[in-house]
């Protein structure tokens, strides 16, 4: 892939499937990578010598560079530090990767009254945050990219501030996939998990027909999609 950025310093807390993935695309792209998980550095000692990436502490991930990715789920946001982003400069981009499934997080009331998922992440962390990478599967991610101008070439939609939404779409960009701006955070609601675009490896005119076909009105029921979907997976996994 072309390079954007090089040798960019980047933090991820979180090294679920998303995590360990962007982990090893950017590692291979030539980024420095600090990450970190709940169980602390030394059960990521395998990812480290896999990836060349650091094994850090989230508060550490949080300071890492330029970059941060929070890549959790959302029942374990408001189980973050308070002060994880404390003293953190306000250029720092903070990415949020994160989906509500009810059947994985429990019922959280904001959630369920409607409130926008990445803005109720953004209240906890304190931060503003730009939603990206919640609405394509793990494989996809790491095996899909390819050079600009591939015939359908997968888009992700990133949605939040402009000046921060900016780095984030070259980084986009750079994994091989074309990034396709979908408005502020308050439009993030649109790639939520069970809208038109949600986990479907659309091009860019693909992803941006779907989202202009998400109904706000709709939004819970996607959401009991998405969570009957996962609640149905989690079970034939035994």
């Amino acid at each position: 892939m072309a390079r954007e950025d090089v040798d960019m310093k980047i933090g991820i807390i979180g090294a679920g499937l998303i995590g360990g993935t962007l982990t090893r695309r950017w590692t291979k792209l030539g980024h420095e990578v600090f990450i970190a998980n709940s169980r602390g550095p030394e059960t990521l000692r395998e990812l480290e010598k896999e990836t060349g990436a650091k094994a850090v502490t989230a508060k550490e991930a949080a300071r890492a560079g330029e970059v941060v990715v929070v890549t959790i789920t959302q029942k374990a946001i408001p189980d973050l530090p308070k002060d994880l982003f404390a003293g953190v400069p306000k250029d720092v981009v903070v990415i949020d990767t994160g989906n509500y499934y009810p059947v994985r997080d429990g019922n959280i009331a904001a959630l369920e009254k409607g409130q926008i998922e990445s803005e109720w992440v953004a209240e906890h962390l304190g931060r503003p945050v730009i939603k990206a990478f919640n609405n394509i599967y793990f494989q996809s991610l790491l095996d899909k990219g390819v050079p600009k101008g591939t015939a359908g070439r997968i888009a992700l939609p990133i949605a939040g501030e402009p000046d921060a939404k900016a780095k984030v779409l070259k980084l986009v960009e750079e994994l091989g996939f074309d990034a396709i701006d979908a408005g502020s955070l308050a439009d993030s609601w649109r790639q939520q998990p069970g809208t038109p675009v949600y986990t479907h490896d659309f091009d860019a005119s693909g992803v941006k027909k779907a989202l202009a076909e998400a109904d706000r009105a709709s939004l819970p029921k996607y959401r009991d999609a998405a969570n009957t979907w996962l609640k149905n997976f989690l079970a034939s996994q035994g």
